[in-house]
């Protein structure tokens, strides 16, 4: 067990005046290290050797004064020496090391003058015999007792998960596998961030594994298994005759080591394996990123991409601080100087419970315990100056890892996060520690964050009991079904028929105003409706269950509607990362539907959508928002906007946030057969079904024109999203107007139209099959007989405009365009305004990070300007022809290169600068300041369009 700091100095004054008058190297080098080591409480002969023989450079041997494989190497001198040569000759020694020998430290000394240098910091300190207990600390490493800076790309995270995975990959070839290796290599990891970390001494699992086991690994797995043994037993339960180097092993518990699992087998590979994990610095893994990476070695596919998918700290921090920590933060920082108030606050945050109900290996849990443990930590400091008053640290610290629980549907990870957390709990400890001086640690283990093993979407979050929650497919029961007051039910009646609410959805009536949880926090799994197994997709229906619509929900939406469940009249918050889909395209209405109107739900704080990524190799770069909500509101509703999803947000204080993340009030934009405003309906171009006959390239063309020339007319330009943006040659046969026998004259045509009748007759969808009728049309004809405005339905979030293109009708549009036919150049300026490219960015639905273009949800929900003077008109149709001929003045480069932000020419910029302002001022003769204000506007009169719609309604009804 290490020593208090407190005692260390003590040592240390007493060790300075012992050996103050000290002057010879052979005499007194031995006693003196000896007693050096004595201040730390660690016993040189277990650690250290001395005249350690290495080879030089000279390929002579030279001898270390004593060497700690991989902590120390000391090299002493008679006083007065030149410690300049002592050095290099300490540093001419570690050449003749191995790798996993080489030390952190060199300590040269003259036994009055002692001068260490960190070969990781390459950094010295140089200080006298007298002045060593101001500088005991800067050993701290020797013990495991420094404070550590983690790097969230330091290469030691991703070599530990690598070495770890040699491991993970030899016991399972020789059949230890399953749920026995999961548990065995967590405790391995246990092992290993313990024996770095004052839990157990330092290097004492490495030395056990050294000194205690052959080489050929032929007993290891004995000698591993009793150290599992003797860790889950008291020391007075212990055998007497219990070997000594085992005994000093501390009494773990907590549940860690108490299940018995199967013998191990090892070889000398694997026990090297084990030993080259031994030889990584484990105080420096930070365990909330590790765990996720440990839990990728499990995975053969996952582990090329070892470091993609763990949640980065500065992420996870863009969650907790605005639902939590600022707040928590800020009233501290308004009571710290009244020490009265102090521990009613440190009560508090002490009470608090947290939830992630798809905790993965624990990163949130883990980097919110650490924050709020750093909290406290100040309040400390701010109750006990220096130390004072406290007889006992171990009374003082109030937070506990109990305070955290979590939900994971895999029981690798679920344990995991259980190990995770008491690492960071220790760690934590060892700060306080630092601070006053006193050794603290929780052993033996008595408390443990509650994760449990089980589906999250299916499980009862209120009741976190691993035998109710084990079957993770088990059938959902409705635990909200109460009986609700008569009148609010009627209110609630009348919104189920207009959204299809199941009578599943029933709003508890809960007295509980605290809630279990004071907040649910977390980042569920990322799972498009695509992507999702049975399982999930069955999972959505229970919790959609009577929502219309609700199947094409992603995987997390889940989460809200559970959590919004559950916090039913309390003041619970909730914060999760989403994929940006749930705020944009068709989710939107489904899911913030039945959140706002019948949950109550209010949104208290948004990060716009932004690139969820590290720098690890393999990065998975997503495209996410964070979300937090409550079941009441509040004045403190806060927007974080990216202008650069890549770079760092700034904060806006906003007065409401609606589910597009921007300020408006709750209102959501509905599925629409039809524009809410006069204008021109937009369709899809038509759509072949031909199995690729009717497509032709120009190579294809040329052979059917040689073949018969009269058969030119029956050929035309074909169009879709790629060839309107890059000006690529396609054709297609439009045999709509042909002659039957203009058909038969052509060998090549006739083959092709025989080609798809076959195709579509042997289809074994009955609309396909009748399609045979008619080989010669394409499945869906929508052709406009005069100019059309051709839209392509995905284009470049990379654009500040879609490129749109008036297009004749002698040129095919296909289904991957959008037409827009009877348009007037006002339309065409509208649309390709920067007015209209801020609904797009908001409302529109995203294939990746690209825009997707929908009819039905941003065409038809668009607010255009509400009566435009003729003079706004005319202006407008006078800058889009400016920007059309702008454009036809590039005539070799296409809609891509001009609407490339790295080529797009000045002459174009200017152009559509010009035609924004006439746009902007048909809307309002306020300028708008920002993206923000416009969307803001935008919702406005999108507000005031439906609500007229909505009242035609029901006069319709009545």
């Amino acid at each position: 067990m290490a020593l208090s700091w407190n005692e260390i100095k003590d040592r240390a004054v007493k060790f300075s005046k012992e050996w103050k008058d000290t002057t010879n190297e052979e005499a007194d080098a031995k006693p003196f290290l000896d007693a050096f080591f004595d201040v730390f409480g660690i016993t040189r002969k277990k650690i250290g050797t001395f005249e350690h023989r290495v080879k030089k450079l000279s390929d002579a041997d030279g001898y270390i004064d004593l060497l700690w494989k991989g902590t120390i190497l000391i090299e002493m001198k008679s006083r007065g020496k030149n410690l300049d040569k002592a050095f290099q000759q300490a540093i001419d020694y570690t050449h003749g090391l191995k790798q996993n020998e080489l030390p952190k430290y060199v300590l040269v000394c003259d036994f009055h003058i002692f001068r260490l240098y960190d070969t990781e910091e390459q950094t010295t300190l140089e200080f006298t015999i007298d002045e060593l207990i101001h500088n005991v600390q800067s050993f701290g490493y020797l013990l495991g007792y420094q404070k550590k800076t983690y790097k969230e790309q330091d290469p030691a995270n991703i070599k530990a998960a690598e070495l770890m995975g040699k491991l993970h990959d030899r016991l399972e070839e020789i059949g230890y596998e399953g749920h026995p290796l999961e548990v065995y290599l967590v405790r391995i990891l246990f092992c290993l961030f313990a024996e770095d970390t004052t839990i157990f001494d330092k290097q004492q699992f490495q030395d056990y594994i050294e000194h205690r086991t052959a080489e050929d690994g032929s007993d290891l797995a004995s000698k591993i298994q009793e150290l599992f043994q003797v860790l889950n037993t008291a020391k007075d339960k212990r055998f007497k005759n219990l070997d000594e180097q085992l005994n000093d092993f501390p009494y773990v518990n907590g549940k860690l080591f108490e299940e018995i699992l199967p013998m191990a087998s090892f070889d000398s590979k694997m026990r090297q394996a084990l030993l080259d994990c031994c030889y990584i610095d484990w105080s420096k893994i930070s365990p909330a990123i590790f765990g996720s990476m440990f839990q990728s070695v499990m995975n053969p596919k996952e582990r090329r991409n070892l470091g993609a998918h763990y949640t980065s700290e500065s992420n996870i921090l863009k969650l907790i601080k605005p639902l939590f920590l600022d707040e928590l933060w800020a009233e501290f920082e308004s009571l710290k100087g009244n020490k009265n108030k102090l521990p009613e606050f440190h009560k508090k945050i002490s009470q608090l419970k947290f939830l992630d109900p798809a905790c993965g290996c624990g990163n949130f849990l883990v980097i919110t315990y650490r924050e709020l443990r750093l909290l406290e930590l100040e309040v400390l400091r701010a109750t006990y100056k220096s130390g004072q008053g406290v007889l006992d640290v171990s009374d003082i610290i109030w937070l506990d890892v109990d305070m955290m629980c979590g939900i994971e549907y895999e029981e690798f990870p679920a344990r995991i996060a259980e190990v995770a957390m008491w690492l960071i709990d220790h760690q934590m400890n060892m700060q306080i520690s630092n601070e006053f001086g006193q050794y603290f640690a929780r052993l033996p283990l008595k408390k443990s964050a509650k994760i449990v093993h089980g589906n999250a979407l299916r499980a009862d979050w209120n009741n976190l009991d691993d035998k109710k929650i084990i079957d993770i497919n088990a059938e959902v029961t409705n635990i909200f079904e109460v009986n609700e007051p008569k009148e609010n039910y009627d209110v609630l009646n009348i919104y189920s028929k207009k959204i299809n609410i199941n009578p599943v959805h029933t709003i508890p009536n809960s007295s509980n105003n605290k809630g279990v949880y004071d907040y649910i926090i977390g980042n569920p799994p990322f799972i498009g409706k695509k992507e999702q197994n049975s399982s999930q997709k069955s999972d959505i229906e229970i919790i959609f269950k009577g929502i219309k619509g609700s199947r094409v929900m992603d995987y997390v939406a889940g989460w809200y509607v559970k959590a919004a469940q559950l916090i039913q009249n309390t003041k619970t918050k909730v914060a999760f990362v989403s994929t940006n889909s749930i705020s944009q395209g068709e989710q939107v209405n489904i899911l913030w539907s039945l959140l706002f109107n019948h949950y109550k739900i209010k949104i208290h704080f948004a990060h716009q959508t932004f690139s969820w990524s590290n720098e690890a190799k393999g990065n998975a770069a997503v495209h996410c928002v964070i979300i937090g909500f409550a079941n009441f509101d509040t004045n403190d509703k806060r927007i974080f906007e990216y202008e650069n999803i890549k770079g760092e947000p700034h904060e806006l204080k906003v007065k409401n946030i609606n589910p597009f993340l921007v300020e408006s009030k709750d209102i959501t934009v509905e599925n629409r057969k039809s524009p809410i405003c006069n204008v021109p309906e937009i369709i899809y171009g038509s759509f072949a079904l031909d199995d690729g006959n009717y497509t032709l390239s120009e190579l294809d063309r040329n052979k059917i024109i040689l073949a018969n020339k009269n058969s030119e007319k029956l050929i035309k330009p074909f169009i879709g999203g790629r060839e309107l943006l890059h000006s690529e040659k396609r054709f297609c046969l439009w045999l709509a107007d042909a002659e039957p026998s203009e058909i038969l004259n052509n060998s090549l045509i006739k083959e092709r139209v025989e080609l798809v009748r076959k195709w579509r007759s042997n289809s074994e969808r009955g609309n396909t099959k009748k399609l045979a009728e008619t080989p010669t049309l394409f499945a869906e004809v929508r052709q406009p007989k005069t100019n059309y405005l051709a839209f392509p339905t995905v284009s470049s979030v990379n654009r500040k405009y879609i490129p749109i293109a008036f297009l004749s009708p002698d040129i095919v549009a296909s289904n991957q365009l959008y037409v827009l036919p009877n348009v007037e150049l006002y339309h065409f300026g509208i649309l390709t305004s920067i007015m209209h490219m801020a609904w797009v960015k908001y409302i529109c639905g995203r294939l990746k990070s690209d825009y997707r273009y929908s009819a039905s949800i941003v065409y038809n929900n668009y607010p255009w300007p509400e009566n435009p003077s003729e003079k706004q008109i005319k202006t407008t149709e006078e800058k889009a022809q400016q920007v059309l001929d702008v454009r036809a003045s590039f005539p070799n480069s296409s809609l891509a290169d001009l609407y490339n932000p790295l080529t797009m020419p000045p002459a174009l910029v200017k152009a559509h600068n010009e035609l924004d302002k006439a746009v902007d001022a048909s809307y309002s003769k306020q300028a708008f300041t920002s993206e923000a204000k416009r969307m803001e506007f935008l919702f406005e009169l999108y507000e005031k369009y439906t609500a007229g719609l909505f009242v035609k309604e029901k006069k319709k009804k009545s």
